[in-house]
């Protein structure tokens, strides 16, 4: 199960990367400007916010087992249509129906978790599972310079609709059918009026606001900050991200695994949590100097840090949902606090593409994103002083 879930999340990334990796070439192709590329992305982070909450809603309705398949199935498509897309609304078209499709993932991740792992092992799946994202974005920038030296851009995007639907063979295959029991789970599932008015689900939400922004920067921009700051083409950033979400991966896995192992050792779950979070925080703190810095792999080493710290933090932070939630509601807090953090990530895109093209530099968008998680950290802990199991989630509801 944990292996299907990764190797989604793996597929899930690698398809979404491919516009970045692209960006100098289809700068040129497309002849779009940086504030149309921001609008470009805005339509994802749209889509993807409209489809967090739809998928969420669904997928405790009918199981994680169908609805990840037809999810997956879906961006599968949406992304080879990005292949006859040959303008600027062309591909704001693809990039939304992509952001619909590829917004199952999380919430059918999350709920799966939840099914079939303990508490204690929750994060170390969760972290395992998320490193799939690491893989996806490290995949990308070394498989698409294999293809453009015999290929175009176009079947970069072809070539990346295929494993998908094989996976969607091999999930279907592999995965056990719910029994009836809970099917009638699903069927019971508590509607999402009532679970926005918990300090479980806004804590999380809230959270994801502050920092998925950060992590949707360093995916679509971060190919464009090493091209304008130190001259790489997209032949030479296969090393530099390679390295960089290589250390995201290590931050992912460790992550999950140092909140499970203080829980398996008597630590309760939020101190464990809470702990590992606040290191996390801190961690990230010195990216706000990358622009500065004059060497590329002094930068690529503090991008690293931040990106496994918010891997790290991710993995924590995802876990929150199945500590406060019983299973049957998971993917509906997943996806409503997934739609929220989608929110804060259009934000993100239109005010960087703004700014980017107002020629303001990076620099301080890396400060408001070295800062996020402390923001978020303190949010948590403000409307969570005790994360524990679900039994408190009914406990905790909004004055």
């Amino acid at each position: 199960m944990c292996a299907l879930i990764f190797v989604a999340t793996t597929i899930n990334y690698a398809d979404r990367q491919l516009l970045g990796i692209l960006k100098p070439i289809l700068d040129t192709e497309i002849g779009w400007s940086e504030r149309e590329y921001g609008y470009v992305v805005l339509a994802f982070q749209a889509a993807y916010a409209i489809g967090l909450t739809g998928s969420g809603w669904l997928l405790d309705r009918i199981g994680a087992r169908r609805g990840y398949a037809l999810a997956t199935g879906i961006w599968s498509l949406a992304i080879a249509a990005h292949a006859v897309s040959s303008s600027f609304i062309g591909f704001v078209a693809a990039r939304f129906a992509l952001g619909v499709s590829e917004a199952g993932n999380y919430p059918a991740a999350i709920k799966s978790v939840a099914e079939h792992f303990p508490q204690h092992q929750r994060a170390t799946a969760t972290g395992l599972f998320n490193a799939g994202s690491n893989v996806g974005a490290m995949l990308a920038p070394l498989l698409v310079p294999l293809v453009l030296a015999a290929l175009d851009w176009r079947w970069a995007f072809l070539f990346a609709a295929i494993p998908g639907l094989i996976w969607v063979v091999a999930w279907l295959l592999l995965t056990p059918r719910e029994h009836r029991p809970e099917r009638a789970a699903m069927r019971r599932a508590t509607p999402l009026r009532h679970l926005v008015r918990t300090r479980g689900l806004w804590a999380y939400a809230i959270a994801k606001f502050l920092t998925d922004p950060v992590w949707w920067f360093f995916l679509f921009w971060l190919p464009d900050f090493l091209n304008k700051s130190h001259g790489l083409q997209v032949s030479q950033l296969g090393l530099p991200l390679l390295t960089v979400y290589l250390l995201a991966d290590v931050g992912s896995v460790a992550g999950g695994w140092s909140s499970s192992a203080l829980i398996q050792r008597g630590v309760s779950v939020n101190k464990s949590r809470k702990f590992v979070m606040l290191t996390c925080a801190i961690l990230i703190l010195p990216v706000a100097w990358a622009p500065s810095l004059q060497g590329l792999w002094p930068t690529v080493f503090l991008v690293s840090l931040a990106v496994a710290g918010h891997q790290a933090w991710s993995a924590n932070l995802l876990t929150l949902v199945s500590d406060q939630f019983p299973a049957e509601e998971a993917a509906s807090v997943a996806g409503f606090g997934g739609t929220i953090g989608a929110v804060g990530g259009m934000a993100m895109a239109w005010m960087v593409g703004h700014w980017l093209d107002a020629e303001s530099g990076y620099s301080a968008i890396f400060l408001a994103a070295a800062g996020a998680y402390l923001v978020a950290f303190a949010v948590i802990h403000l409307l969570v002083p005790v994360i524990g199991g679900q039994e408190h989630r009914s406990a905790s509801p909004l004055a």
